[in-house]
């Protein structure tokens, strides 16, 4: 596997971001953010893993989908408004292409109970490839009792309490700012 601190050669170009995002949203629609990681991390080497950690925080606490957000980011980061129209672009166009074929396709086979088995077995996949990818992100604040300190917080505050996320954001992600600002950092 490639040193996935290791920076790029050069930024990706617009050309780049469309088909890196295109790619990705062709592989994995509906739940694409541990590819993301892959493609921006370890693959293409756009990003250092903190930064893609960071980056994704900041994109979650933003309004609509993490990885149409995450693709915004990192277009402008590498290449301005064109990048991001781009990287956004290359994310969105297949996938919209295909869940329309898709929507057809369903309209017509609903009731098919192979179908519905189908649909139960992705949403299984999407799971563990959530879990997957929520650990590998957790490796960076390995050393960072802080760090995982909010990570506990907001796991027991949204995963056993059920506590509203924005509440549960307002909150800790104010105090993640100020122990990551005590830490000098």
């Amino acid at each position: 596997m490639p040193d996935a601190a290791a920076p790029p050669a050069s930024p990706p170009s617009c050309r780049a971001l469309f088909l890196g995002f295109l790619a990705l949203g062709l592989m994995g629609f509906g739940g694409v953010l541990p590819m993301a990681r892959r493609m921006l991390v370890e693959d293409r080497r756009w990003l250092p893993a903190e930064a893609f950690t960071e980056l994704l925080g900041l994109c979650q606490f933003l309004p609509g989908g993490n990885v149409i957000n995450l693709s915004v980011a990192v277009g402008m980061e590498f290449r301005g408004v064109a990048g991001a129209v781009s990287a956004l672009l290359g994310l969105v166009l297949g996938p919209t292409a295909i869940v329309i074929g898709l929507g057809a396709v369903y309209d017509r086979f609903r009731d098919d109970p192979m179908l519905q088995h189908m649909f139960a077995g992705l949403a299984a996949a999407a799971a563990g490839l959530l879990v997957a990818t929520a650990l590998k992100m957790l490796a960076p604040l390995r050393r960072n009792a802080r760090g995982l300190l909010v990570v506990a917080a907001t796991l027991l505050a949204i995963g056993v309490a059920r506590w509203p996320l924005l509440p549960c954001m307002l909150v800790l992600a104010p105090l993640s700012i100020l122990l990551c600002g005590r830490r000098g950092q």
